[in-house]
């Protein structure tokens, strides 16, 4: 599990103040701070981030506008972004749509309206709106990971570490080494998402990861898995011990 990580393109330092605080006691973390579009740049570049906060004018000009749309123009480095200003001249704005923000935001922010926002930005980049209209278990999939509600908070849950999947009616839970996160999701929903990622269904109620699966005992209709985890595998799924390579 990793935090959300935000990256925070801010030229005065009593704005960003007032906004990390209000980001990380929200279950997000602070990726990087930029003052100015050299250094937003610089960030883009080498410091990994899932979204991004842009003051619309660092110093007298419209640079966050710049940096959208460098970002836009990156489909490798492409991230979703909100814009948070204090200009209210109209053409700013309009010139600042064309780059597809997420959010506008005015300053002063309202912290609530910003989270909002947020959720809102990585829902709409990876396509599935509304998946985080509930306030737990909720859950987005992105390119190598899901981003999980989880008390109130986003948490960025790499598909590496997911050991296997178990059903329970509407809701999976995700076991990872660590710990384990519920999703409101169904089984074939989970399937269909991570299917294209190594994950094999050995039960109509389980989904493995097939990386880590080290052992398979069929005379006890059981699969090992990394981490001391075992799950059942039934009669319908044992044809997928042809497509492992396990001793």
């Amino acid at each position: 599990m990793a935090n959300v990580r935000v990256l925070v393109i801010e030229d005065r330092p009593e704005e960003s103040d007032v906004l990390i605080p209000s980001l990380e006691s929200n279950g997000f973390e602070v990726a990087a701070i930029a003052r100015d579009l050299k250094e937003a740049f610089e960030r883009m570049h080498d410091t990994p981030f899932d979204i991004a906060i842009v003051d619309v004018y660092l110093g007298d000009t419209p640079d966050g506008i710049a940096f959208a749309e460098s970002l836009n123009a990156q489909p490798n480095l492409s991230k979703p972004f909100v814009f948070l200003t204090s200009s209210k001249d109209r053409s700013i704005f309009d010139r600042a749509k064309l780059t597809k923000p997420f959010a506008f935001l005015l300053k002063p922010f309202n912290e609530l309206e910003l989270l909002y926002s947020l959720e809102m930005a990585v829902e709409k980049y990876y396509d599935d709106e509304d998946a985080l209209e509930s306030s737990e278990n909720a859950a987005v999939m992105a390119e190598d990971h899901l981003f999980i509600k989880k008390k109130g908070a986003l948490n960025k849950v790499w598909l590496k570490d997911i050991a296997y999947v178990e059903v329970d009616e509407r809701y999976c839970t995700l076991y990872c080494d660590d710990t384990k996160y519920v999703v409101m999701k169904s089984l074939k929903q989970m399937e269909q998402l991570l299917s294209p990622h190594g994950f094999i269904r050995t039960h109509r109620k389980f989904l493995a990861q097939k990386a880590m699966i080290e052992q398979i005992i069929l005379g006890e209709d059981t699969v090992i898995l990394k981490g001391g985890h075992s799950i059942p595998i039934s009669d319908s799924y044992k044809d997928i011990t042809k497509t492992l390579n396990i001793l």
